[in-house]
C-alpha cells in the first residue's frame, strides 16, 4: 500500500523548473519509494550495488553514458564526485536548448541519506541546477492520508482549519509517539525490535562508518541511546561525553553526524543584540519518536506515557511534527523555529518567527495550566510584534486561555 506524501506537490512543481532534483534525509524515510511512485517510467539505479558504484567512481562519464535520462540515482552520497559529471551534462543540455529555444527537461533525480554531505555537495557543485528537498518520516497527516498544510501558529488560520480536526485522547497520542513514522514500519508493522535493531545496524554500517573510526561503532551505538534519553533537553556536551566516556570535542562531532544523517534536529535559542541574558545552548530533538522510544528501551506506549520522560517525548513529538509540516512544503526551519530561555530560567518552548513577528508557543502534555503563558510577554524585549501565543496540548478544540493565548490541540499541526 502506498501512502502519498505531502512533498509530492513540491516535487511535481520543481520537476518542471529544474534539470535535477536532489532529495536527502534519514534512512527509511521513503525517498526512493516516493520518487519511483511519482516517476515510474524513469530508469532507476542504486549505488548500493557494487558494480554501479565502482563504475560511477572510476569513470563517471561512462556510468552516465550507460543509462538513459531521465535517470533516478539512489544513494548518491556514496559517489559524491558523480555530481561534477552530472553538472557538465546539465550545462551541455542547457547550451543546446538555448540554441534551440526550448526548455531543458528534468534529467536527474538524486537521493541519499547523508543530509549535510549531500546538501553541501549539491549546493556547491549543482548550484542553480538542482532543487534541494529534505524528506522526513511520515507526519501524522500523512499517516491519516490527508493532504496537510504547513503549520502556522496564526490563530485565525488555525480556526479555519479546525473543522478538519479529529481529536485524539492522550492514550491515542502516545500510541502514535511510540510507533513513530518510519514508513516501512508504519505500513508493514514488522516485529518492532527486529526492525529498529536492523535500522540502527544498517545506519551504523552504511552511514556512520564512513564518518568515524569503525572501531568505535559500539561506542557510537551507546552514544545514540544516551542522547535519546536527553531528547528535548539542552545539550550539555561535557555531561554527555562523560556518560559515554568520550571528550566534548568527540561529542560535538558525533552529534553533528546524527544531525547530518537526519536522525536529530538541533533547535537554536532565539537571540538578538538586546538579549544579553540569553542562554546560548541549543536543544536536541529526535525526528522520529518511534526510534527514540526504542533507543530509550520503552517497550509499551502505556509505560512511556506514565514515565518521567512522557513530557519530553510529547514535546519531541510536537516539535518534530511542526518541523515536518514546514519541510513538507519544501521550506527550511533554521530561520523560523527557535526556543527561549534566559539565565533567570524563564523559558518559552518554541518561538516561531515570521515576517519579523514572534509567535510564542508552550507545549503541555496534559491540558494546559492557567499560567502556561506566563513567559510570553518576555519576548517583548525584542521590540518586535508578539502575536497571540499558543499552548499546544491534548485538548479537543481551540479555545482561549485569555486575550494573549489560546489552547491548541496537538492534532491541529499539519492540518
Amino acid at each position: 500500500m502506498y501512502y502519498h506524501r505531502q512533498l509530492e506537490n513540491k516535487i511535481k512543481q520543481v520537476s518542471g523548473e529544474y534539470a535535477c532534483i536532489t532529495l536527502y534525509g534519514a534512512r527509511q524515510t521513503g525517498k526512493s519509494t516516493m520518487i519511483r511512485n511519482l516517476f515510474p517510467d524513469y530508469e532507476y539505479v542504486t549505488l548500493d550495488k557494487s558494480k554501479e558504484r565502482i563504475l560511477a567512481s572510476d569513470d563517471p562519464e561512462l556510468f552516465l553514458d550507460s543509462h538513459d535520462t531521465p535517470l533516478i540515482i539512489d544513494e548518491i552520497q556514496k559517489v559524491p564526485g558523480l555530481m561534477e559529471a552530472i553538472k557538465i551534462r546539465i550545462d551541455d543540455a542547457k547550451l543546446k536548448n538555448v540554441s534551440e529555444e526550448t526548455t531543458i527537461p528534468l534529467m536527474y533525480i538524486l537521493t541519499g541519506s547523508n543530509t549535510h554531505e549531500i546538501r553541501e555537495n549539491a549546493s556547491e557543485t549543482l548550484a542553480g541546477r538542482t532543487a534541494l528537498i529534505e524528506v522526513n518520516s511520515f507526519s501524522e497527516s500523512e499517516k491519516m492520508k490527508i493532504s496537510g498544510n504547513e503549520f502556522v501558529p496564526d490563530i485565525k488560520i488555525l480556526q479555519t482549519r479546525q473543522k478538519d480536526l479529529k481529536p485524539k485522547n492522550r492514550h491515542e497520542i502516545f500510541d502514535e509517539i511510540y510507533l513513530g513514522g518510519m514508513p516501512e514500519y508504519w505500513v508493514k508493522r514488522p516485529d518492532r525490535d527486529t526492525f529498529f535493531e536492523s535500522y540502527i545496524a544498517t545506519y551504523l554500517e552504511k552511514d556512520v562508518s564512513r564518518m568515524i573510526n569503525v572501531g568505535r561503532l559500539d561506542d557510537f551505538r551507546r552514544f545514540m541511546r544516551i542522547l535519546a534519553l536527553r531528547t528535548s533537553q539542552q545539550l550539555d556536551y561535557i555531561e554527555i561525553g562523560n556518560a559515554v566516556g568520550i571528550d566534548s570535542r568527540t561529542t560535538k562531532n558525533w552529534i553533528s553526524v546524527l544531525e547530518s544523517s537526519g536522525i536529530i534536529m538541533i533547535l537554536q535559542p532565539y537571540a538578538s543584540n538586546l538579549a544579553k541574558r540569553i542562554i546560548k545552548t541549543p536543544k536536541i530533538y529526535f525526528m522520529d519518536t518511534g526510534l527514540c522510544a526504542f533507543l530509550c528501551g520503552w517497550s509499551d506506549p502505556r509505560i512511556l506515557e506514565d514515565s518521567p520522560m512522557s513530557g519530553a517525548f510529547f514535546e519531541t513529538y510536537v516539535v518534530s511534527e511542526i518541523v515536518k509540516s514546514i519541510r513538507n512544503v519544501g521550506k527550511r526551519v533554521e530561520h523560523t523555529l527557535f526556543y527561549y530561555r534566559d539565565r533567570d530560567q524563564k523559558e518559552v518552548d518554541l518561538v516561531y518567527v515570521k515576517d519579523q513577528t514572534l509567535y510564542p508557543i508552550e507545549i503541555k502534555k496534559g491540558i494546559g495550566k492557567d499560567k502556561a503563558d506566563k513567559n510570553f510577554k518576555i519576548l517583548e524585549q525584542y521590540k518586535m510584534p508578539v502575536e497571540t501565543g499558543l499552548i499546544i496540548d491534548t485538548s479537543d478544540k481551540i479555545f482561549p486561555l485569555n486575550r494573549n493565548a489560546y489552547y491548541c490541540p496537538v492534532g491541529m499541526i499539519g492540518l
